[in-house]
Formats: C-alpha cells, sequence, structure tokens
C-alpha cells in the first residue's frame, strides 16, 4: 500500500474508537425520517451502516475520494450505493434530508465555504451534520510537527505544509451557518480512549494525522520518522494502572436545521 492511500484495514483497527463519534452526533440530529440520506466522508462504511440503521427506508448513499475506502464499503454494505468524488466539488443533485459528514471536512481547506453551499442545498427542514477532530493542540499531533522541524527532511515538510489546518472556532461555525439555519447545535465532545500502550496511538493515526507527513517522506525516513514519533509519544503518555495509555481526543460536533 502507498502511503499516500487509504488504509481500510488499518483505519479500522480502531472501529470502536471511530465509530463512537458518529454514533453521538447522529443522535442529535432531529429528523423522525428521511427519504434520501448522504454519508460524506464515508471511509468503510462504519458510518454509513448506522445511517442506514437509523432511518431504514431511506435511500442511503455513501460518498469518498478513497477508491481503497469504496472498496471496502461496498463489501460491508452491498445493499447500499456508494460514490467517488471530490468531496470539495461535490454537490447534490436532488433534494438530500441529511448530509452527514463524520471526520472529514477537517481535510479540506476552506470547508467553512463549502457546508454553506451544502446546507443551501437542502430543502427546508434537512440537516446538515459533521463532526470534526479538534485534537490539533493535543500532544499526539503537537508532537508530528515536533519531529517533522526536528529532523533532516523538516524544509521538504514545511514547504509541503503537510500538517493540515486547525479548524475554526464554535463561533465561526455558528455565524457561517445561521443564516441559513433555522437551528444551530454546536458541542465539543472530550473522548478518552483506552489503548494497548504508546504504539497504539501511532498505529492510530498513521491511517489519519500522520498521513500527510508519511507520504512526503521515503521507506527509510518514515522508519526514522515513526520511531521518533513512537519515542515522543511514550513520554508524553504515561501508561495507565494496567498497562495501557489513555488518549485524549477532543471533537467538534454541530447540527444545522436549514431553515
Amino acid at each position: 500500500m502507498a502511503v499516500s492511500s487509504w488504509s481500510p484495514s488499518q483505519y479500522l483497527q480502531f472501529e470502536d474508537e471511530r465509530t463512537r463519534p458518529p454514533r453521538d452526533l447522529l443522535a442529535r440530529v432531529p429528523l423522525a425520517a428521511a427519504k434520501r440520506v448522504v454519508d460524506i466522508g464515508c471511509g468503510p462504511a462504519n458510518s454509513t451502516e448506522l445511517l442506514a440503521e437509523r432511518f431504514p427506508d431511506a435511500d442511503v448513499i455513501g460518498l469518498d475520494s478513497s477508491a481503497e475506502m469504496l472498496v471496502e464499503a461496498r463489501k460491508r454494505m452491498p445493499q447500499a450505493s456508494f460514490v467517488e468524488a471530490d468531496i470539495s466539488k461535490w454537490a447534490p443533485q436532488e433534494p438530500v434530508d441529511l448530509l452527514f459528514a463524520n471526520a472529514v471536512f477537517q481535510w479540506v481547506p476552506d470547508h467553512l465555504s463549502i457546508l454553506v453551499r451544502l446546507l443551501e442545498s437542502l430543502a427546508p427542514g434537512g440537516v446538515l451534520a459533521i463532526q470534526v477532530p479538534d485534537n490539533f493542540s493535543e500532544p499526539s499531533h503537537r508532537l508530528m510537527q515536533d519531529v517533522a522541524l526536528a529532523g533532516p527532511w523538516r524544509n521538504r515538510l514545511e514547504s509541503a505544509k503537510a500538517s493540515r489546518d486547525r479548524i475554526p472556532s464554535p463561533a465561526t461555525y455558528y455565524d457561517r451557518l445561521k443564516p441559513l439555519a433555522s437551528k444551530v447545535d454546536i458541542w465539543h465532545t472530550l473522548y478518552n480512549h483506552p489503548l494497548d500502550g504508546p504504539d497504539a496511538i501511532a498505529d492510530m493515526f498513521a491511517s489519519t494525522g500522520l498521513r500527510p507527513y508519511l507520504a512526503l517522506l521515503a521507506e527509510d525516513e518514515r522508519d526514522e520518522y515513526l520511531g521518533e514519533y513512537r519515542r515522543l509519544v511514550a513520554e508524553a503518555y504515561p501508561p495507565l494502572v494496567d498497562g495501557r495509555v489513555l488518549l485524549r481526543f477532543p471533537r467538534l460536533f454541530v447540527v444545522a436545521v436549514r431553515g
């Protein structure tokens, strides 16, 4: 597997931790029923599965830019429809009741403008529901940048801007979406995930946050980068009483109802 591709198997090693946020997001979606639902950035369909269970009579469509993820999604849910598309340019071609996006828009530049456009495309009463990690300042992510700036690859990783942008503030989301919405619900949830040691933290982010860094490095450099990252993570996350470590993981949730 090329580092630039998405690995469904690696992603799903932490399926429980990754599926809790979309389950929590879906619980706050104020729809009793839906005819058409789109899972934006569906990945291997762990979130799409939740949508199909919640709205059994709906036409559920999964959308992703990764062909690798969509192969796994189609295996998991052969009864659903999946489409490969550029999330930054995609727009629904017919009315949709729910646009759902779990942990995808943090990767999309200027995603607030895209969210405004998507909210505009909904019929009155339709819902836009998103969740994005808000862990840029956590040790797990600060250390990615620290290793990038401390190694021989510094100039390359800096010029390519390997790290993703910080997400906007809750107030910024509210101000951009509320003019189009009858209601905007915004909240943070702080998850504390017990994982099997510091190496599990590196393994968890190898399929997400670390990908942009590793994609710019040669194979031997990746090993060196990951070795240093694992060393620093072990220092930052001390063992618990049972030898596991606790990964603090804040996430931001937004649910907007089209006015």
